[in-house]
């Protein structure tokens, strides 16, 4: 500490609440008391009045803009997209060679695809941020002296927090008070291990890892409890600052790790045909600024560039069909993670229970019913200050039934709080010239510290207790002797304690648990239950709710187990029992490393690291901050139906987003095969860059309902995940069928002596109307006339059919290169379309039932 003291900038002196935010750096060198009174603030807390002032002055306690992108924001985003970037350069080129009918053409059909993206993703994000809005992490702070919960955005320079376990720090700021205070500063420092705080001072020259009397903005309570003034928020943080200069980003999940090997794959096919057809009409001495044109134009047409917008769209319609069921969507992409999922990991209480437990009973050693034994959990579970628990609400409601109340009298000295390695939370109280110890936890745990005769048959009477459905603490005392009222005490006073009793929960199986377990199993999803409890109440559950036990691994045999070994044992084994935080995340991980797609419902602190691991993290508006800010989706209620509506949704929204993808990519894959042969076969372009644009502009129109489209059941009923070797094939399968009947109409055409125009038009009509077609005929796997579409994708492709039609028959045709055609040309055209239709429905039973075949071998 430097003796010089803190030392204020003189804007804080005079009014000391209008510039809070401009306290010096190295405020962890100076005493609270200063910073304190720096910051208009004491131990009370701020005036409501001048935290109204200082939030106006600081603004929202977030990292970055908080604000939502605005519809020009999103245009401005669509345009920034490198093949629309390349078509505005084209037409710039067209009208500097004064082809200015390419040139607006052009551009009129680059504003029409990006004003359609545009649409469609504004209002998916109008309708994700609504439901985002419902979610918020709230802090306990001190205003005005008392104490108020509110949103940890509103928190600004000065206020005084109140922490528990699972609490998220809201801010930079220092601690007033702790006990038994351990945070994960992971986000900041890397260290894994939590790190105990306690008031004080720092050096100045103190890193973050040594400045152990602050606490930082994406810290997390392990255990403990404390206070603390917060000095900084939102950007002006330690985090914040990183953040400025880095990207925080999560792992990429699987989804997104398709969606990018998907663009890679794409983007190949692209760059190599675009150059084959460029090398093939500048070899044959076309036009430099056609032969630009028109291989731009083709790079365009293979590119699915409504993806990003069909993406949004299905995405934020899964979010708001769930929302409808009470679930808010905090990540969109989970969603498709969600579909894809096909292992759930959960805990028990409050999921596949009630989570509503009552104390069955207090028991003496012996197993006689016992008040005092009761009236000792009630002065631990009604003194201790830490992270509330369902287990000391059962413990304070037994007690108030039983007529047994708080001794008079009974004072608090000092609080041992729990931590998941002790599985033990002690209480320290005066009463009558008497100081004790109450402790009450796990009952192994307990064990450990107490001077206990017949050890192996008390844990083997209350393994038969587990067994029969009961969750079992034990409560030991100690009698201390009095020092000084502010004595400290630690985990090493919980030492020759005396075992007085047990205390017996039931939690009964949730009523519909079953059911929605069967739901989920018969999705194809597994539920593995991952729980700090005992094996046999896990057993218990599991067996109660109609879970296939396939195996049982406790924390004990996994903290002996090699990664190796877990690996192979983990998709095999239904229940790990007794486990730790490290241990759950660790399954996690081993689930992963096999391909599968985990899911992790957790609202516990010791959840969190779980939650971090999983592919979609799944938690409940009453869980606590840690677990709650983890979340990719929040559950307005316990219920594992609407697990099962969520995962329904995501398939959902991941099969009608492989519709698009299918159809786009195969369609214009053949298309562009077509054009690199016609460009080596042909003495003319089959079709001009504007006609290659359009064309793609109104096929992409009622591909824009495909968002909304009716998906198969049989779809639904199995995980769904990128296969981009499937996808590959079925672009080239499909895209090669669809090129055979392009140069047999080609072969036709100059056979009967088509023009050029008609040549041209012909073609565009052909291929415009296959496109919508074959989307009819890929949407499903079953015969296209046994799956009905939606109703939107069914009129908007009538629509644009009767366009395609029309179009040669309008006054602007001539502007285009089309002309009216002939009956014979409308026949031919209509007598190729039916043949590919049918070809293709051919080829998609075959090809479907060769990788049914190749699936089944590999399985």
């Amino acid at each position: 500490m430097h003796s010089s003291g803190w030392r204020v900038c003189r804007s804080l002196v005079t009014p000391r609440a209008e510039r809070a935010d401009d306290v010096e750096d190295a405020w962890w060198a100076r005493p609270a008391s200063a910073l304190l009174e720096a910051l208009g603030s004491s131990a009370q807390g701020l005036r409501s009045s001048v935290a109204e002032e200082r939030f106006a002055q600081v603004g929202p306690n977030v990292l970055g803009a908080a604000h939502r992108a605005s519809l020009l924001g999103t245009l401005v985003s669509q345009l920034r997209s490198p093949l629309v970037l390349l078509l505005v350069v084209a037409a710039l080129i067209s009208a500097l060679v004064r082809e200015w009918t390419d040139a607006g053409v052009v551009l009129a059909i680059v504003l029409g695809s990006v004003a359609l993206a545009t649409y469609h993703e504004a209002r998916a994000d109008h309708a994700v941020e609504r439901l985002r809005a419902r979610v918020r992490v709230r802090v306990t702070v001190v205003r005005d002296g008392r104490e108020i919960a509110i949103p940890s955005d509103q928190i600004v320079p000065g206020d005084v927090v109140r922490l528990a376990a699972g609490t998220l720090i809201p801010g930079d700021g220092v601690l007033l008070e702790a006990n038994s205070l351990f945070l994960s500063e992971a986000v900041l420092t890397g260290e894994s291990f939590p790190v105990e705080k306690r008031p004080g001072t720092c050096g100045e020259d103190a890193p973050i890892s040594a400045r152990l009397n602050a606490v930082f903005l994406g810290g997390t309570v392990r255990n403990g409890s404390g206070t603390a003034l917060i000095v900084r928020t939102g950007s002006r943080t330690e985090l914040g600052r990183i953040a400025h200069t880095i990207s925080l980003r999560p792992p990429e999940t699987g989804f997104e790790a398709g969606l990018r090997g998907f663009g890679a794959l794409l983007m190949r096919v692209m760059i190599v045909l675009t150059l084959v057809v460029l090398a093939t009409n500048i070899l044959h001495a076309r036009p430099a600024v056609d032969a630009l044109l028109f291989a731009l134009a083709l790079a365009v047409g293979i590119s699915p560039e409504l993806l990003p917008a069909i993406l949004s769209v299905t995405l934020a319609r899964g979010a708001t069909k769930m929302a409808e069921r009470d679930v808010i969507v905090k990540r969109l992409a989970a969603i498709e993670d969600f579909g894809a999922m096909d292992v759930l990991c959960t805990d028990k209480t409050g999921t596949l229970t009630e989570g509503v437990i009552r104390l069955d009973g207090a028991l003496t050693p012996d197993g006689a019913p016992s008040d005092e034994v009761l009236a000792l959990a009630l002065v631990n579970a009604s003194l201790q200050s830490g992270l509330p628990s369902p287990l000391d609400e059962a413990i304070r409601n037994a007690a108030a039934s039983a007529g047994i109340t708080l001794p008079s009298g009974t004072r608090k000295v000092h609080e041992i709080p729990y931590d998941f390695a002790r599985k033990r939370l002690g209480v320290i109280v005066d009463r009558d010239e008497t100081r004790t110890l109450i402790v009450k936890g796990a009952v192994s745990n307990v064990l450990d510290v107490c001077d206990a005769a017949r050890r192996a048959a008390i844990e083997a009477e209350v393994a038969r207790w587990n067994d029969e459905g009961w969750r079992v603490l034990a409560v030991a005392t100690r009698t201390l002797e009095r020092s000084h009222d502010d004595a400290r005490y630690g985990e090493g006073d919980e030492r020759g304690l005396v075992l007085r009793g047990f205390l017996r929960f039931l939690d009964p199986p949730k009523q519909g648990a079953a059911d929605a377990v069967r739901g989920l199993r018969a999705l194809g999803v597994q539920i593995k239950i991952l729980s700090g409890d005992a094996r046999g109440v896990a057993v218990h559950v599991a067996g109660a709710l109609g879970i296939p036990i396939t195996g049982v691994i406790t924390g004990s045999e996994l903290r002996a187990m090699h990664d190796d070994a877990l690996w192979h044992r983990a998709p095999t084994t239904t229940i790990f029992a007794e486990l730790d935080p490290s241990q759950k995340e660790r399954v996690i991980a081993a689930l992963r490393k096999r391909d599968h797609v985990v899911g992790y419902l957790g609202d516990g602190i010791n959840d969190a690291p779980a939650m971090h691991a999983a592919d979609v993290a799944i938690s409940v508006e009453g869980a606590v901050d840690v677990a709650k800010d983890a979340a990719d989706i929040v559950l307005g209620q316990r219920d594992l139906d609407v697990l099962r509506v969520g995962v329904e949704a995501g398939r959902t929204t991941f099969a009608n987003t492989l519709k698009y993808v299918r159809t786009t990519t195969s369609a214009n894959f053949g298309n562009m095969v077509t054009m690199a042969l016609a460009s080596v076969w042909l003495p003319f372009l089959p079709l001009t860059a504007t006609q290659i644009l359009l064309n793609n502009f109104l096929s992409d129109v009622p591909q824009s309902a495909v968002a909304g489209d009716a998906v198969d059941r049989d779809v639904v009923e199995r995980p769904a995940g990128w296969d981009l070797r499937e996808i590959r094939e079925f672009m080239i399968v499909f895209g090669l069928v669809s090129t055979v009947f392009d140069l047999l109409l080609f072969a036709a055409l100059r056979g009967l002596g088509a023009t050029v125009d008609e040549f041209r038009t012909v073609w565009f009509v052909e291929s415009l109307v296959t496109e919508l077609g074959i989307a009819f005929v890929v949407r499903t796997w079953r015969p296209a006339w046994r799956s009905r579409p939606s109703r939107a994708l069914t009129i908007s492709t009538l629509v644009v059919l009767v366009i395609s039609f029309a179009l040669p028959y309008a006054p602007f045709a001539p502007a285009l290169g089309m002309v009216p055609l002939a009956p014979r040309w409308i026949v031919l055209a209509a007598i190729v379309t039916v043949a590919y239709l049918v070809t293709s429905e051919i080829v998609k039973q075959l090809w479907r039932r060769r990788r049914t075949r190749m699936r089944s071998r590999d399985a």
